[in-house]
């Protein structure tokens, strides 16, 4: 009973995270539902093998290793049809909120306009960006989830950065009325 209830916080606390990073990652839906499904099947079955306190960076790993899996077996994913997040468009429209049309509109024009140029990102560089801006990951989470030295993940995320300021420099913010 007690790997039950284990499991089930760790779903409540942890699935919308595989599932918006796996989404993020692979830029397919039904991609990001299997790798979701079999990320809680590892967790089930791997439920009395790994530290409760350390399960987030245990599941970030699975999760980003399971995504470098698909992304691999993959033969036509430059060509898929690209589908939009509406996780990250609620979060920007939230944060401009406004009851203007112009606005709204214009809002979800550069919230769709940032999230294709992050799937455009490598995805070494995407895969940090997304854990540290998006899932609000620490450094050290990120290093230990990707294998990576603290540095690198550092270097990953300025050089995300600066490809995403420089393809999106074009919409800098503008007088809006």
């Amino acid at each position: 009973m007690f790997a039950e209830q284990r499991y089930r916080f760790l779903i409540k606390q942890y699935k919308n995270k595989i599932y918006t990073y796996s989404l993020y990652m692979l830029k397919n839906r039904m991609d990001a539902d299997d790798v979701t499904q079999e990320v809680m099947i590892r967790i089930w079955q791997n439920i009395d093998k790994f530290n409760i306190l350390a399960a987030k960076t245990w599941i970030i790993k699975t999760t980003n290793n399971l995504c470098i899996d698909y992304l691999r077996k993959r033969t036509v994913a430059v060509n898929r049809e690209f589908v939009i997040d509406e996780f990250f468009e609620d979060t920007y429209s939230k944060n401009h909120n406004s009851e203007n049309p112009y606005l709204i509109t214009h809002f979800k024009m550069i919230a769709s306009k940032v999230k294709e140029a992050i799937q455009r990102l490598p995805e070494n560089l995407r895969s940090v960006f997304v854990l540290y801006e998006i899932e609000e990951m620490k450094y050290k989470e990120i290093s230990k989830a990707l294998d990576l030295p603290i540095n690198s993940v550092k270097v990953y995320l300025l050089r995300a950065r600066k490809k995403l300021q420089e393809e999106l420099k074009e919409y800098e913010p503008q007088e809006i009325i």
